[in-house]
């Protein structure tokens, strides 16, 4: 009985290390991180020169600096960065931005359906910025030479030739380049009702002499983003290369300086927490992917390429290549759907939906298909938390009817502690014996315990990692269940003018998921230690400020939860004549 009594206490000590380590380690070590970027970020754009051209690509994947770069000198202002030279523009239900005839480069992109706050008016999210700001992002579609061929090709400082229509989902835009001697080179792109772009690059060859090309895509990004840090949560490059998903972080990229792979199909790309820029080739070819870091004036640079085979056109003739780059939300229905239409294998996983991939991904389905029923992420989990009592009805009730033959017991294992206290053999040896008489099981109430842990950190990741949540509202003053609960005790939830630090931030839900863990706590039979009962009645204190910082969506989830065990046990205790103290 001892050793399962320590097996209990050690698992629920090893919940409380993790969510202790998150609370007192990992949120403060993020908040420091990000102002030491913010500080980082200030201070570079007031010495730095801005960011040159980056590099380019050739035909073996080695960098190579491309001429023609536009001069040096202080970042300007996004707006004012967008507002200079000819550009396309981006106009699409769920996209707003440019194309730059400068280079043709998708640089210049906005997210409709997403703002910075919960607010409709607030600032729509920026996804990708051109060069000359401060931290440039953006994607690029090109050829480079293949051995043997001399002929000129665009690059990054190459003016091309565009129409004036906007680039549409009904309206297609096509973007050509002569290099006068006798190539012809043509960018056609498209895009659809969300955030898949087709980018189909065409070469004509009137040279009188055969011409060996390479295709090449890129994503770079400029300056390291700050990341919300969590051990659970994947922010930086990642890819699919044959069929297998690598994810790197910044630091990884930085440290190896040239990462690569020989792949057929897959994809790769950078990933946020909600947005991902990938670049798919095309999915039957064979190509060369590189994720790679260079430094210039100061300032990391980060690099997702692939170069495709090479490809040699003939006097007269032409050919083309069609390859895609995702750039938007990352959706979970809309990554299977481009998936499945695509033949993009594992698209999905650019949501990181961790080692519990088998549960994180059904939870999330289900609770989406309550949300679109209900009208609200928040009842969603009301109802999907009642679902997944039901599904484990018999066992809990079975485990719930051995805590309270527990309860009832109670009184007779205090005698057996009182009259044997310092024989400890002889304790053990009267309780299995009570145990064996009233046919009780201690174990069997930890059941609940350990079916939940998995469920919490399923559920824990889809509210995390999944945007649908972000933004979500409940009810009253929960405007984002991916958020934490807002409200304080000690500002009195909002009746006095003051912010307290984010350590203090122990909002109503959390008090209200705290009340209810201590209540169960009161229907379970102590533990025959001492010292093991104060340990578990210090643990919904423990839990109600930890939990204060875990998204609200969850902390509910956790208080709903409660409840109905609370009320499951009641009825059972009451049913078997056990008091209820």
């Amino acid at each position: 009985m001892t050793d399962q009594r320590n097996l209990l206490v050690a698992i629920l000590l090893s919940i409380v290390i993790l969510l202790g380590f998150q609370y007192f380690y990992e949120i403060p070590r993020m908040e420091q991180r990000k102002a030491e970027l913010a500080q980082q970020r200030a201070e570079e754009q007031a010495r730095l020169p801005a960011p040159t051209t980056p590099d380019g690509i050739t035909a073996d994947g080695s960098p190579v600096p491309i001429p023609g770069a536009p001069a040096a000198g202080a970042p300007q202002d996004r707006s004012q960065v967008v507002a200079t030279g000819q550009r396309v523009r981006i106009d699409t239900p769920r996209l707003h931005g440019t194309i730059s005839t400068v280079g043709a480069r998708i640089d210049d992109l906005t997210l409709a359906d997403y703002h910075v706050t919960p607010d409709r008016s607030s600032p729509e999210i920026v996804l990708l910025s051109p060069a000359g700001t401060s931290q440039p992002y953006y994607a690029e579609f090109g050829w480079v030479p293949a051995a043997g061929t001399n002929q000129p090709v665009p690059n990054a400082s190459t003016q091309w030739t565009a129409p004036a229509d906007p680039l549409t989902p009904d309206r297609p835009v096509t973007l050509t380049w002569d290099n006068g001697q006798g190539l012809v080179f043509e960018k056609t792109f498209a895009v659809d009702q969300n955030y898949m772009f087709t980018v189909t690059q065409r070469v004509r060859n009137n040279t009188g002499a055969p011409v060996s090309l390479v295709p090449y895509g890129l994503v770079s990004r400029h300056g390291t983003p700050p990341t919300l840090g969590y051990y659970i949560l994947h922010e930086g490059p990642l890819g699919v290369f044959n069929g297998t998903l690598r994810e790197y972080k910044y630091g990884d990229v930085k440290e190896d300086g040239n990462i690569q792979y020989d792949t057929t199909g897959g994809w790769m790309g950078i990933t946020d927490k909600y947005w991902l820029v990938s670049l798919i080739p095309d999915q039957g070819g064979q190509f060369r992917s590189q994720l790679r870091h260079t430094s210039a004036n100061g300032q990391d640079r980060y690099q997702v390429d692939y170069t495709g085979q090479p490809v040699t056109i003939a006097a007269g003739e032409s050919t083309e290549t069609t390859n895609r780059l995702f750039a938007g939300a990352k959706q979970v229905r809309l990554l299977d759907a481009y998936a499945e239409q695509y033949g993009i294998k594992n698209f999905d996983l650019a949501i990181d939906f961790g080692w519990f991939y088998f549960l994180t991904k059904p939870f999330f389905y289900a609770l989406d298909f309550f949300g679109t029923l209900f009208g609200n992420f928040g009842v969603a989990i009301l109802v999907f938390t009642v679902c997944v009592k039901a599904v484990f009805f018999p066992l809990a009730n079975k485990s719930y009817k051995a805590m309270s033959k527990m309860k009832a017991l109670q009184p007779e294992m205090t005698k057996i502690r009182e009259r044997f206290g310092d024989d400890r053999q002889r304790m053990s040896q009267e309780m299995m014996a009570l145990y064996k008489r009233e046919k009780a099981n201690p174990v069997s109430g930890c059941l609940p315990i350990l079916i939940q842990i998995p469920v919490f950190f399923a559920l824990y990741k889809v509210l995390f990692v999944t945007i649908e949540m972000r933004h979500a509202p409940f009810f009253g003053w929960i405007k984002d269940l991916s958020a934490p609960d807002p409200t304080t005790i000690f500002n009195l939830f909002g009746l006095f003018p003051w912010d307290p630090p984010s350590l203090l931030h122990l909002g109503v839900w959390p008090i209200i998921m705290g009340i209810t863990m201590y209540l169960q706590q009161k229907l379970n039979p102590a533990p025959p230690d001492p010292v093991q009962a104060k340990v578990f009645m210090a643990l919904p204190f423990v839990f109600t400020f930890m939990l204060a910082s875990f998204p609200a969506g969850l902390v509910i989830y956790w208080a709903w939860n409660n409840s109905l065990s609370i009320l499951q046990q009641w009825i059972i205790m009451r049913r078997m004549g056990v008091k209820v103290t």
